[in-house]
């Protein structure tokens, strides 16, 4: 499910004075698929001790189902495998060594993209590495970029200054775990490295040339390469400039042809960018079907327990993660929440949870940053998610409700959109892009710091607005949310608003 709304979209030599225009969410609209049925074809993941012995048991346990052995994680003890048979789960179960097997939908898979590689896939000429013009000290000023001015965010980091110190490094690289980078994009290109970009939207990576590009008709757009842009677009005297525009970025395409991303294609995105030397991982998205994924049912157990192990393991080999905490305005520490989205491919059925038990993955996994929204105010985002414990820090991802004073009077975030344009739109989506672009500039400033010490540094650079007396920004006299904390930590804002310009201080 993704993390974003509306979007201006502006062709590569037009300013930022188009009209506007409504993008629905992922598969908002549609109809709902039905529950699988018997026979129908389902995607599984299995849990279980790493040893050799119990993957092979599971590799036999799967093929005596009638199932086939999509991809094996053995480092995190994940297998992805597809079945027809209505019981495998329950038959996976039962194996020495597993902990938990369950499926990660509830509408069936595609036939046509049953195949890891099949349906929608692209081929396109790899472009390689792009060559770099490094910018070297660029202290004394900053020239600005031909759509800069209608880049509030940078202004509400600090990014602006930031960059009179430092743009970042190139060895440093944020995979953008997404739906898809357009990187012949001409803000983007100088930044992009195809060797660490793939498609895992299968549950296995997909490096072919190209195969990291957005699906045609994925419903979610240019969404990766609106994420990309807020990160590292270079200062090149085109478009705009991201918040760390000498990192590199990479494309690791999670989203599937549906717009939807599963549990595995999150493992898979996760393993490769530990294995591939990303830094950063932005994950402007939630996981599907189950918007808030409760252990006591064994198949989200199942999603729960993969995920996590995928996450420790691209934690513990240095991967920050980063991801958006949500655009319902939705108050994510109440115990008795009513979740009415799940399941995300099927007709969602109403059920209270609590999220302390039922995480929203993944941005409420132990460790990750998750990131909410403020408008150009410095004010939480009418759209942010929020609760006392959950949020982490802010950034800015827009609001309808505060106007920049800026050429254009328009409170999105601008950045990168497909054919060379550019787009503007709110969302947690654009919060997570602008705290990893903050994340990418400490990585650079400190080149050996842990995932965990990149974390504790982000959120305690973070400047906290606190909690507001009251919080009405449509004006009709009633509060559309509670702040809860205090000036150091709350409910809005976390540790607080990430500081571009504290990142750069050494």
């Amino acid at each position: 499910m993704y993390l974003f709304r509306r979007l201006l979209v502006l062709p590569l030599a037009l300013a930022a004075t188009a009209a506007a225009g409504l993008v629905p969410a992922a598969g908002a609209g549609a109809p709902g698929s039905a529950p699988a049925a018997p026979g129908d074809l389902l995607s599984y993941v299995v849990n279980s001790a790493a040893d050799d012995a119990t993957l092979d048991r599971v590799e036999a346990a799967t093929h005596a189902a009638g199932g086939t052995v999509v991809a094996a994680y053995p480092k995190i003890g994940v297998t992805v495998a597809h079945s027809a048979d209505p019981h495998f789960g329950p038959r996976l179960r039962a194996v020495r060594g597993v902990q938990s097997a369950g499926a990660t939908r509830t509408a069936p898979l595609p036939r046509t993209a049953a195949a890891v590689g099949e349906g929608a896939f692209r081929t396109y000429r790899d472009p390689g590495e792009t060559g770099r013009q490094p910018r070297g000290d660029t202290a004394g000023g900053v020239p600005q970029e031909p759509l800069e001015a209608d880049q509030w965010s940078l202004r509400v980091v600090r990014a602006d200054r930031a960059h009179e110190i430092s743009t970042g490094s190139p060895d440093v690289t944020v995979g953008v775990l997404d739906n898809g980078v357009e990187d012949t994009h001409p803000d983007l290109a100088a930044n992009f490295s195809a060797s660490r970009s793939a498609d895992c939207s299968g549950g296995v990576a997909d490096t072919r040339p190209g195969a990291w590009r957005p699906y045609p008709g994925d419903g979610i757009e240019g969404h990766g390469t609106w994420v990309s842009g807020q990160i590292a677009a270079p200062r090149n005297g085109a478009g705009v400039a991201g918040v760390a525009p000498d990192v590199t970025i990479a494309s690791i395409r999670t989203a599937s042809a549906d717009g939807r991303i599963y549990a595995e294609s999150g493992v898979c995105a996760l393993v490769f960018a530990a294995d591939h030397g990303i830094d950063v991982a932005n994950m402007s998205f939630s996981m599907d079907p189950w918007h808030f994924v409760c252990p006591d049912d064994p198949d989200q157990r199942a999603i729960l327990d993969a995920v996590t192990r995928a996450h420790r393991y691209a934690a513990g080999r240095g991967v920050l993660q980063i991801a958006a905490a949500g655009n319902g305005s939705r108050h994510l520490a109440d115990p008795t929440f009513t979740d009415v989205e799940s399941p995300t491919d099927a007709t969602p059925t109403e059920r209270t949870v609590d999220p302390a038990e039922c995480p929203v993955l993944p941005h409420m996994l132990p460790g990750v940053v998750s990131a909410a929204s403020v408008g150009s105010e410095n004010l939480k985002a009418d759209h942010s998610d929020y609760g006392l414990g959950v949020i982490d820090a802010a950034a800015p991802g827009g609001d309808d409700y505060q106007i920049p004073d800026t050429p254009s009077k328009d409170g999105y975030v601008l950045s990168t959109w497909l054919d060379g344009g550019y787009s503007s739109g709110p969302g947690t989506s654009a919060a997570t892009a602008q705290a990893s672009g903050v994340a990418a500039l400490l990585a650079s400033a400190h080149p050996r710091a842990s995932a965990a010490e990149l974390r504790r540094m982000l959120l305690a650079q973070a400047d906290n607005p606190g909690c507001p007396d009251g919080y009405d920004p449509d004006g009709d006299g009633v509060d559309n949310a509670v702040c809860a904390g205090g000036d150091r930590y709350n409910g809005f804002y976390g540790a607080g608003v990430v500081d571009a310009l504290d990142a750069v201080r050494r």
